[in-house]
């Protein structure tokens, strides 16, 4: 696989300036990718990431903020853009509660960032990558997308969406040269992620290293988190030729959580 052999084609990853969406799109400029980072806010800080991003790889980027809780702002994300070659939805948030109780604007706003935003920055990208004969539909979903756990009701239900979304996307696109697949990573240690583990250190009086194999990977039988690197790897394989006919699937990066 050439080093830079996504020279000329532009990707936009969605929940993009932090976590896996960033590591995504370090791999993606690395590649030589024309990459839009993106996120809810618009702070200096996010135009400066995008700088040192496009400065690091030699490539243009840029960041376009936009809110995912809003299909037109999911669709003018595109269209700023001025379309994509490659969209990798990423955005998504998370709540925990039982059903009973669980806040129904945290259920909507879960659907609508984690699910639906995908669907209308898909409507917004397709026409132009089928006009091109050539494109890459990334969907970010999860293990929580092939399996379930208790007290993530929304978060669950909207990943298994993301899968569904993937699988129609890729029928509909078949014989256009478009792909569309879903990458499920378990656990990533994601800044998110690096925040909760004091947390859990008082709540169950452990020290680091147990809180990490004994509460938040119990489920990952490598013992290991992901990395936000291999994430970002396996969406650049999925952009490559040895990818062309990888359509409709999922891919996970869970260290054998969904073997089990």
């Amino acid at each position: 696989m050439n080093a830079q052999f996504l020279r000329g084609k532009r990707a936009i990853v969605t929940g993009s300036n932090s976590g896996i969406g960033l590591g995504i799109a370090e791999a993606l400029a690395g590649a030589g990718a024309e990459v839009v980072i993106n996120s809810f806010t618009d702070s200096a800080e996010d135009h400066a990431l995008a700088a040192r991003l496009a400065e690091s790889h030699g490539v243009a980027v840029r960041y376009i903020q936009a809110d995912m809780s809003r299909p037109d702002q999911c669709r003018g994300l595109v269209e700023q853009a001025g379309g994509c070659d490659i969209l990798v939805n990423n955005a998504g948030i998370q709540h925990v509660a039982r059903i009973e109780e669980f806040p129904a604007e945290k259920w909507d706003a879960i659907i609508a960032i984690n699910l639906s935003s995908a669907f209308h920055t898909s409507a917004a990208a397709l026409a132009g990558m089928y006009a091109k004969g050539w494109g890459r539909v990334i969907n970010i979903a999860s293990a929580h997308g092939l399996t379930a756990s208790p007290y993530k009701s929304a978060y669950v239900a909207a990943k298994h969406g993301v899968v569904g979304l993937s699988k129609t996307t890729a029928l509909e696109a078949a014989g256009k040269g478009v792909t569309c697949n879903a990458i499920c990573p378990g656990y990533v240690l994601t800044p998110i992620v690096e925040k909760q583990i004091p947390d859990q250190m008082k709540t169950h009086n452990m020290d680091r290293e147990t809180v990490i194999r004994e509460v938040m990977l119990s489920r990952q039988p490598s013992g290991e988190f992901a990395t936000t690197g291999q994430v970002g790897g396996t969406a650049v394989f999925l952009c490559s030729d040895a990818a062309d006919q990888i359509t409709g699937t999922t891919i996970s990066v869970d260290g054998g959580w969904t073997a089990m």
